[in-house]
């Protein structure tokens, strides 16, 4: 007779967890985690998950994943051998591949490039640690308790070393000499075979509201820092939370710092939340849904000042309304950076206009991604494009054949959790 397992057997036993990248957005599925709020529990194996599961970024269903595992340096010459890749300048010069910026889309463009290349020099450029994390999880982390340590997936330097980079972390970019193919840091002069700019967008602020008196939510160090400055509701208690701009990000975390405990007031110059996507009709939804919770919506205001008041704030709109609180949010839009741009001499339509279809800047060895780019003068501030636009990048620098991008609409998944919902 076959003896039973012990429970230390049978977890033996068991196959290893597995991980699953989304193909349109980049979002990586891990078994052991699962996805509670989209209702898989932790330890929900692939095969198991219900085929109307969308991906809990981008929207897209299970049938767009594909399994998943870290790409190291050595895998991945393993995986280039006998491979022919046309030839490439970058390869031979010692000068090599310049990124700046190290969020999603300075790493995507750094394991595209290693996809194509495993011996081109990479130098990543960033004014934070590089950590490697998923943005979105900014906008649910209170309500699902994540500490700092559970929202990284890898620390900048495990990443450099994996992917053979060099990592220039909290190192700022100052200027752009593309005469001289250079770009000058705060850390010294790098010169570039070819320069990649995904530095991405900024939180804008009106005039009303000055950067010293408001919290603006865009990488994981601010809001690190946000969470600190709120306390622990079990000893500092419960704060009073106001943020401005009632958009996708002001709406996602209006709701999350509500379910975290704190009372949250939500203004906006609409009447509505979500008020861009009005065929959508998902403002008054929503309002619905956040009846249960310590969130109070105000809308049609304006801000006329935002001024300090003993240990808080207080901010008053332009029809004379009154709102004090512990803290001030600004989630009030975001705009691209320009200095690098123009210090290059690239052309501008609100952001750094690139080729539709190559991602090409209008100086010659000179691509960029992400939010900080316009195609015909729209942005696309989303993460479902950025895996598709490293691929062109990368192509294009490593002389492979060309994979051109094409703009798409897309879906966007709103994480709130007290009513979720997908906007086109």
């Amino acid at each position: 007779m076959t003896p039973a397992l012990s429970g230390f057997d049978l977890a033996l036993a068991l196959p290893p967890y597995l991980s699953f990248i989304c193909d349109a957005c980049g979002y990586i599925y891990n078994e052991a985690d699962g996805d509670v709020d989209g209702g898989l529990a932790a330890g929900t194996r692939y095969a198991d998950i219900p085929d109307d599961w969308a991906c809990p970024l981008c929207g897209v269903t299970k049938a767009d994943f594909t399994p998943y595992q870290a790409p190291s340096l050595d895998a991945l010459m393993t995986q280039l051998q006998g491979r022919r890749v046309g030839p490439v300048a970058s390869r031979r010069d010692s000068a090599g591949v310049v990124i700046v910026g190290a969020g999603r889309a300075g790493w995507q463009m750094a394991e595209a490039l290693r996809a194509l290349d495993a011996n081109v020099r990479i130098a990543l450029v960033t004014a934070c640690q590089g950590e490697v994390y998923d943005k979105p999880l900014l906008s649910v982390a209170m309500a699902r308790s994540l500490a700092a340590d559970r929202m990284v997936r890898e620390s900048g330097a495990d990443a450099a070393r994996r992917l053979n980079v060099q990592l220039l972390s909290e190192t700022h970019a100052v200027h752009v000499n593309s005469a001289t193919r250079t770009l000058r840091t705060t850390r010294g002069t790098l010169h570039y075979y070819h320069l990649v700019l995904a530095h991405g967008a900024q939180a804008a602020l009106p005039p009303s509201m000055p950067a010293s008196l408001c919290w603006r939510v865009n990488h994981l160090g601010m809001y690190l820092r946000l969470r600190a400055a709120l306390g622990d509701m079990k000893t500092d208690g419960t704060k009073e939370v106001l943020i401005v701009g009632a958009g996708l990000i002001g709406s996602e975390l209006a709701n999350d710092l509500a379910l975290g405990g704190h009372h949250v007031t939500l203004i906006d110059t609409q009447e509505q939340p979500l008020a861009r996507w009005p065929s959508e009709q998902a403002g008054q939804p929503l309002l619905s849904a956040w009846q249960s919770l310590s969130l109070r919506f105000v809308g049609g205001v304006s801000v006329a000042s935002l001024v300090r008041k003993g240990p808080g704030y207080q901010l008053s709109t332009t029809d004379g309304q009154i709102f004090d609180a512990d803290q001030v949010i600004a989630a009030t839009g975001l705009h691209t950076p320009s200095r690098l741009a123009l210090s290059a001499g690239l052309a501008w339509r609100d952001g750094i206009a690139v080729d539709a279809e190559t991602l090409a800047t209008s100086v010659p060895r000179i691509h960029a991604l992400g939010d900080c780019i316009t195609i015909e003068g729209r942005s696309s501030r989303f993460i479902e494009p950025i895996a598709r636009q490293a691929r062109t990048v990368a192509a294009a620098i490593c002389g492979a054949a060309p994979v051109p991008y094409a703009a798409r609409a897309g879906v966007v998944r709103v994480k709130t959790s007290s009513w979720p919902l997908t906007l086109h």
